[in-house]
């Protein structure tokens, strides 16, 4: 894949983003023939006397960028296509978030949790109960469940219209290494992105404020208006959280993690420090360690933050194009009471199904009906069930 076309002028990379807003010293300017190495083989850093080399890590692929202009501090085989697991749910997220806002209501049916795979992790969502489309979200990038995102899918039109809505979000995004069959990331032939998608995927994800928002939640309740069967969701992100021996990283504020056995443990991680945000990505360390994802990715976020003032770039990301929200959606900090989301040609639940939550609507004379409703709803939550395992379940996004 070729790398971004150099600027002309005599400002070298700061010309590659127009209107780029640094926030933060600048580093040097580059010649005016300044050429993208992104599409070299092995590890890519440009040697200057103050700036220390980056780490050694084990991993098969991975890049550091400074997200305040784009510049790509060093990289390792950025554009080498390998299986994402779990991290391709950032592009699923681009493409289907903004389609819904995040007070609607969505009653999950067995259709819409048909096709998991065995093995998949799962958030724990049951059918016949109504969730919060941001409930469904939290169970995306909480539990990487692939219940939700299949709940998600069937809202956006199906499974394979997802798909291929995906595989045009990644051909807009110039992520020309993605190739989506699966749109939760389970290992499917065929299937694979690259360090510099993924890294393309993680900084559109972080200019959307309900994407940043929900990849950088810890814990969330399932669903949120709580209830009897309601749970608390962590994220399996252990460099967020702080988990299974890994200490949280100061200035973390996500994105995904994933797993999968074919494609190893893959993280797209972004933190902040001092009015300067780095994303790394890395694809699948070969260690051997248990927490080699999160350490290496550690190690290459602590050379980062120390060389990106002087580093020379050895490539930059396009600049982002903005978000385009297709309905009434806000940012889930800011959305309104929830309203009914159905699927198209399924009749409306009948307004009785959530008299629970709207008791002060009624009058006096309702509540024998609402007695009656309760007494239906007990014997209707007893036959619900979650499908194929428990919450957080699975090893998909271990």
């Amino acid at each position: 894949m070729p790398g971004p076309a150099a600027a002309d002028g005599p400002h070298g990379i700061d010309n590659l983003r127009a209107g780029a807003h640094a926030a933060g010293p600048a580093g040097p300017a580059e010649p005016a023939d300044f050429e993208s190495r992104l599409d070299r083989r092995g590890v890519q850093f440009l040697p200057r006397p103050d700036v220390p080399e980056p780490p050694e890590v084990s991993a098969l692929s991975w890049m550091v960028t400074d997200l305040a202009d784009g510049k790509v501090l060093a990289a390792k085989d950025a554009h080498r296509p390998l299986p994402p697991a779990s991290t391709l749910k950032t592009l699923f997220a681009l493409t289907v978030l903004p389609k819904f806002s995040q007070g609607a209501v969505h009653t999950v049916s067995l259709e819409d949790l048909a096709g998991i795979e065995s093995g998949s992790s799962l958030a724990g969502l049951k059918e016949d109960m109504p969730y919060q489309v941001a409930d469904l979200w939290h169970g995306v990038f909480l539990s990487s469940g692939s219940d939700a995102v299949h709940t998600l899918a069937s809202m956006n039109g199906g499974w394979r219209k997802t798909i291929d809505d995906m595989q045009e979000t990644a051909r807009r995004l110039g992520a020309r290494d993605t190739r989506v069959e699966s749109a939760d990331g389970f290992d499917t032939p065929g299937q694979v992105s690259s360090a510099y998608d993924l890294s393309l995927f993680g900084q559109a994800g972080l200019t959307d404020p309900d994407f940043a928002h929900f990849a950088s939640t810890k814990r969330a309740e399932l669903p949120q208006d709580g209830g009897p069967d309601a749970f608390t969701l962590q994220n399996t992100n252990r460099l967020l959280v702080g988990s299974r021996g890994v200490r949280p990283y100061d200035g973390l504020i996500g994105v995904k993690n994933g797993y999968t056995t074919h494609a190893g443990n893959t993280l797209i991680a972004a933190a902040r420090r001092d009015g300067r945000t780095l994303l790394v990505t890395l694809m699948n360390p070969r260690s051997g360690g248990r927490n080699a994802v999160y350490e290496e990715t550690r190690d290459l976020l602590d050379w980062g933050f120390e060389a990106a003032p002087r580093a020379a770039a050895v490539g930059v990301l396009p600049t982002v194009e903005p978000v385009e929200r297709t309905g009434e959606t806000q940012p889930v900090a800011h959305r309104p009471r929830p309203v009914p989301l159905h699927k198209a040609g399924v009749a409306a639940q009948p307004d009785g199904a959530r008299l629970t939550r709207n008791w002060w609507f009624l009058s006096a004379a309702g509540a024998v009906g609402i007695i009656a409703v309760a007494g239906l709803g007990t014997v209707l939550w007893r036959r619900r069930r979650t499908v194929r395992a428990s919450p957080g379940g699975g090893s998909e996004s271990a």
